[in-house]
């Protein structure tokens, strides 16, 4: 089956044509069947996959009886999930496993989730294959937390994978539940908590099955103690320093001191055990104090002596604790580093306590502040606070994860952010357009293109961007309604920006119909 780009690379000019037709906005309804039914099958990708939909049309595409068709609908991220799970029992495995794929051209950390009553089905109907990739983000957070009591065995099965967060109760039940799937699935995942039987099965060469249970499962003495004196790859020691099981003292300070010499003649004792000379906080390798330095069930000791260690990141890392009152952290030499990327971050199937979150978003500490502006339910006088923080990263944070970040902070922060998905913050829906015509000569493209949102931009503007360096920029313009007629004829013959002037608003429903006019009529 030819790729999206390979269909779109073999479109002639008037298929691209009709292909902007159908997604103008101000094409109608009969026109827009017309297209489905009889449009090249360029046409028919675009509209099916890269637009809003009248409910008419998509109660064609769901019958219609070509499966290619119906694939592009399942990817399609304008539409709704009600509408996108019509497609469920459809006859076609490919249209399917699309759907449990998750619309194209989104972030899977921010996919929509399908209706409650789909997933479920789908958990029940569907083959492994199928529910691959990014299926289980489609799940809706109250749904997930169901799952492992849910009525309905298959869904069960999935809420077995919240195993180690799943209170005891909850667990007990599982592993006596009446359906054989379910109690092989929460019999598997209680072997992980067990030391012996993690011992018995830790393949001995690096692999991922290994790294793993390196990080995660329950390990005996014996298997730590293995792998900080003789591990199977150079970096496995960090890997085992974010274990949640291990023992205090390899994670303890019994070889703390930050001067390597030190170290080594610690590590040269023979009273020590070979895990006590190789205490993890007191590693050689910053990387791997750095991840000690993360977690959270450091003492007091040990919170100090990282808290001077010379890395500046294992500095920073021990800083972020919790247990710091606010007058010791300002005695810590940290960093904060400015070069992060600044994105969104789902929301947890465990809230965070609000209190909590309150300290760290009136804290000194920028990292902290950060953590606070990426919850999602911040309360609003705490959202005004952070709106207008120092630190670029809580700022743009905020813009990013809140659904109700104020409009003038979602173009601060594009302004002023170029990082990982800066280019979501202008997709979301209080991003402003008034006023935007003012960045119509800034030397940034991106930014250029906001003044095509805005629709008091001057026709002349419109006109000389479409002739603007930047393709991004040209194709922004040439969907403005205050283009010029005259200057939108011509697009209409431009071999690039032609399907951006065929779906531009201004080309009025008439000049459509005579566009569509050659097509047959269903």
């Amino acid at each position: 089956m030819p790729t999206r780009e390979e269909i779109w690379a073999a479109a002639d000019l008037p298929t691209r044509r009709l292909a902007g037709a159908a997604l103008n906005p101000s094409t109608p309804v009969d026109l827009l069947l017309r297209l489905l039914a009889h449009g090249p099958r360029a046409v028919q990708m675009v509209l099916c996959r890269d637009r809003v939909l009248p409910e008419a049309v998509v109660d064609a595409v769901i019958r219609h009886p070509d499966p290619r068709v119906r694939a592009d609908f399942a990817r399609n991220r304008f539409v709704t999930p009600a509408e996108r799970a019509r497609l469920v029992d459809d006859p076609e495995w490919l249209v399917r496993t699309l759907l449990a794929g998750g619309p194209s051209g989104m972030h899977y950390e921010e996919l929509p989730p399908l209706p409650d009553e789909t997933i479920v089905h789908m958990m029940s109907t569907y083959d492994g294959d199928s529910l691959d990739g990014f299926f289980s983000w489609q799940i809706s957070l109250e749904l997930r937390r169901r799952l492992p009591t849910h009525p309905v065995a298959k869904a069960r099965v999935w809420g077995v994978g919240r195993w180690s967060s799943l209170p005891a109760e909850t667990r007990a039940a599982l592993l006596a539940d009446p359906a054989d799937d379910v109690r092989e699935r929460a019999e598997n995942a209680a072997r992980h908590e067990d030391p012996a039987w993690v011992e018995s099965t830790l393949p001995e060469r690096s692999c991922h099955a290994r790294t793993g249970m390196l990080l995660y499962d329950a390990l005996s003495r014996k298997v730590v103690d293995s792998v900080l004196t003789a591990p199977a790859r150079e970096d496995e020691r960090a890997t085992l320093a974010a274990n949640p099981t291990l023992p205090p003292d390899v994670v303890g300070m019994l070889a703390s001191d930050p001067d390597p010499e030190v170290r080594g003649r610690i590590a040269g004792r023979v009273d020590l055990g070979p895990a006590e000379r190789r205490s993890l906080a007191a590693d050689p390798d910053p990387g791997v104090r750095r991840t000690v330095a993360a977690r959270e069930d450091l003492g007091p000791e040990e919170r100090r002596a990282l808290a001077e260690d010379p890395d500046p990141k294992v500095r920073l890392a021990v800083s972020r604790h919790p247990a710091w009152a606010e007058e010791e952290l300002t005695a810590i030499d940290y960093e904060v580093p400015l070069d992060d990327d600044f994105a969104f971050w789902p929301e947890p199937l465990t809230p965070r306590d609000p209190e909590a979150v309150r300290r760290d978003a009136l804290s000194s500490h920028p990292m902290l502040r950060r953590q606070a502006a990426r919850v999602h339910t911040l309360p609003a006088d705490l959202v005004a606070r952070l709106a207008a923080d120092y630190d670029l990263g809580v700022r743009v944070l905020l813009a990013q994860n809140h659904p109700d970040a104020p409009p003038a902070l979602l173009l601060r922060s594009f302004l002023e952010y170029t990082g990982h998905q800066r280019e979501r913050l202008a997709a979301l829906p209080r991003f402003p357009t008034a006023g935007l015509a003012v960045h119509a000569d800034d030397e940034d493209p991106a930014v250029r293109a906001l003044a095509a949102r805005d629709p008091e931009t001057p026709s002349d503007v419109v006109d000389r961007l479409t002739r603007d360096p930047d393709p991004g920029v040209r194709a922004a313009f040439a969907r403005h309604p205050s283009l010029p007629q005259a200057r939108l004829a011509e697009l209409l013959d431009d071999e690039e920006l032609v399907q951006h002037a065929a779906a531009n608003p201004a080309l009025g429903v008439d000049a459509i119909r005579a566009l569509v006019a050659a097509l047959p009529v269903s």
